[in-house]
């Protein structure tokens, strides 16, 4: 049986909307596709939401202090590797991005997405995830963060059209909505990478002209869209990934003044986490020697799925699940205000620092 009940599930699914604070800029970037490659029109800073800049820097004020209140639980990156779904993650962030593309929603609902799959798999106490249960879970946080994103809201079947093995009932996904709602304790508004771009951009990088500015932000979300389908990337703070990725584009198209752009950015960031913005720097770096790194590394902990090609439909095999096979049970969630994870948010060079002071 299911955990929820048709009648739970149908009343907590009329209303999706909550009261958090959300100062995530309602006027995201659409997604186009072209050859291949996730490409996004970028926006100048005349496109922004805040209207001052005084309302900019508060929003990226705010920013920085929630960000690790929408991060994975700690140890996330340890459980993914001993559950080897390390490739699993890879080929959910895959279909999330390829499915927005697809539908043309918008970035900031594909960095929304992964960031309630990552949150909710952190939390999972899970020991035997199952194929249909991580593409259940990818469909059910898409859905999600389109709700809370975008005004125009795909079907449930339009969703599931390409690039997934299972078909699921709207019911069932709509039980599974329910169940990530509550693990994420309905705080949807989160933090992202993606977050911080026009934000960082409009603020510390306003010597640049317009087709330069709107090239920099294009090349920064492909830089960031990578980034969420790497692994490697996850156990560090959104701020992090998204000065790293600015310092890589920087660095490529405006080599005679990056420097003093880095100089002022990376203020922003804690003096803890300036070895993690190294790191990130030095994992984004080796992409552009090996484009795809981070799928190769991805498919060394491939263990869980058949060796099937990531971009193969299987169209000849694709099984619808009905409400009454599935038992949400399997996800084993926690109870309500227990602890996965001993919660600890220490950047890598302060644990560094503090091992060499013992």
């Amino acid at each position: 049986m299911s955990s929820f009940s048709k009648s739970e599930s149908r009343i907590a699914m009329e209303n999706l909307l909550c009261d958090e604070v959300w100062l995530s800029s309602p006027g995201t970037p659409d997604l186009s596709h072209e050859s291949e490659h996730y490409i996004w029109k970028g926006y100048g800073y005349a496109d922004l939401f805040y209207t001052t800049k005084e309302d900019s820097e508060q929003a990226l004020v705010i920013c920085l202090k929630k960000e690790f209140s929408y991060m994975p639980e700690a140890g996330y990156l340890d459980y993914l590797q001993s559950k080897n779904l390390v490739f699993a993650r890879f080929r959910a962030v895959q279909w999330l991005i390829k499915t927005c593309t697809r539908l043309n929603l918008s970035i900031g609902t594909v960095f929304n997405a992964v960031n309630y799959l990552d949150r909710f798999l952190s939390m999972s106490q899970c020991h035997g995830w199952k194929h249909w249960m991580m593409e259940l879970l990818s469909v059910a946080c898409l859905s999600i963060a389109a709700k809370f994103n975008e005004t125009s809201l795909p079907s449930l079947d339009e969703l599931q059209m390409e690039d997934l093995e299972h078909c699921f009932q709207p019911s069932t996904i709509q039980q599974m909505e329910l169940m990530v709602l509550q693990a994420l304790k309905w705080r949807l508004g989160s933090t992202t990478s993606y977050s911080y771009i026009e934000l960082i951009t409009s603020n510390y990088i306003c010597d640049i002209n317009y087709n330069l500015h709107k090239e920099l932000i294009n090349q920064v979300n492909r830089t960031l869209v990578k980034a969420i389908l790497d692994f490697e990337l996850v156990p560090y703070p959104p701020s992090v990934v998204a000065v790293s990725a600015l310092w890589c584009s920087l660095e490529e198209l405006v080599p005679s003044s990056y420097n003093a752009h880095l100089t002022r950015i990376l203020k922003l960031i804690n003096q803890d986490h300036e070895d993690d913005v190294m790191e990130c720097r030095r994992i984004m770096k080796a992409w552009l020697v090996h484009p795809f790194y981070n799928m190769k590394v991805s498919e060394q902990y491939s263990h869980y799925y058949p060796p099937s090609p990531v971009t193969v439909l299987l169209t000849d095999r694709i099984d619808m699940i009905n409400d009454c096979q599935v038992d949400l049970s399997v996800f084993k969630m926690p109870l309500a205000g227990s602890n996965v994870f001993k919660l600890d948010r220490e950047s890598s060079g302060n644990r560094k620092r503090k091992k060499e002071e013992e």
